[in-house]
């Protein structure tokens, strides 16, 4: 049986939003990123936003416009870039605030917000600088007794706190008109935690198909995003350009390379958003397809 139509744009999205907001991004890296999505918040006056991501091109670009005032990450790469170059230069220039988390620690807070429970115990972060960097980072005793070694003792663990969204923006390869959707690639990332950390999600996709239609399109086992966590679905076909994702394009490895170059200086900057990131969606498209002809 369908469910409600939520089919919307990605201005529409965008108009629903507010600065201040804590916002999470799913994908990995350079792949899988809702592009579309992030592209029509950089056309916006939003401001103060707290990102939460496994960072690529995403938390670069929000840093670089200046409307990311604080991030939550795992990492920040553009995976063959190793190092996302306009978030290495707001690091070091100090214009945005940065919590940079394990991996593992990430994935606990989003899974936390999600059982709507205040912290889940890690072992990710033990013996780092997380907690003497970052005070609001706990830790707890467990109340069960473990044996450690050759002794038996209340093991001491990280407290991840639980990191609830105010909206979660995520790309998949396919999606019913709903919200029921679908990667295709290799690797779901986390992007379900995070439609389901979020008091709304939106997702973005490559096809929207009709709901009979997904169990042939996609196996079962990757439909990790239910309709009843999703706010509104985007119809974005290559709107992770330029990350990749899989199996429907690859990263444009040329594309990403100009991107990079914009931390160099801020007129390589002003060049880049005046070429591509001005326009809208319909646009930015026809002139990656311009580029690629």
């Amino acid at each position: 049986m369908p469910g409600p139509d939520k089919r919307c744009t990605e201005d529409e999205v965008v108009a629903e939003l507010e600065s201040g907001m804590t916002i999470g991004i799913g994908g990995w890296g350079s792949r899988r990123k809702p592009m579309s999505l992030i592209r029509a918040i950089l056309r916006s006056d939003l401001k103060d936003l707290t990102i939460v991501a496994y960072g690529g091109p995403d938390i670069g670009l929000l840093c670089r416009s200046g409307q990311a005032a604080k991030v939550i990450t795992g990492f920040v790469s553009l995976d063959s870039i190793p190092l996302e170059a306009n978030y290495g230069v707001a690091r070091q220039n100090g214009t945005v605030e940065a919590e940079e988390w394990d991996e593992g620690m990430l994935l606990l807070g989003l899974t936390a917000a999600g059982w709507r429970v205040p912290f889940l115990p890690c072992r990710a972060g033990l013996g780092s600088d997380i907690p003497k960097l970052m005070p609001n980072i706990l830790t707890v005793r467990s109340p069960y007794p473990t044996v450690v070694g050759d002794v038996e003792e209340n093991e001491e663990l990280i407290a991840v706190p639980a990191l609830e969204l105010d909206v979660a923006l995520v790309h998949q390869n396919v999606s019913d008109s709903s919200g029921n959707a679908a990667w295709l690639g290799e690797d779901p990332y986390m992007d379900d935690l995070f439609v389901r950390a979020a008091k709304k999600a939106y997702v973005s996709c490559e096809r929207i198909v009709a709901t009979d239609e997904l169990a042939s399109v996609a196996d079962v086992t990757h439909l990790r995003i239910a309709r009843m966590d999703v706010t509104g679905v985007i119809h974005a076909p290559n709107g992770a350009h330029f990350t990749e994702c899989q199996p429907d394009y690859g990263r444009d490895e040329a594309f990403q390379k100009r991107y990079a170059a914009t931390a160099k200086s801020d007129e390589a900057w002003v060049e880049f958003r005046d070429e591509f990131l001005d326009l809208d969606e319909a646009g930015y498209q026809a002139k990656v397809k311009e580029l690629q002809a």
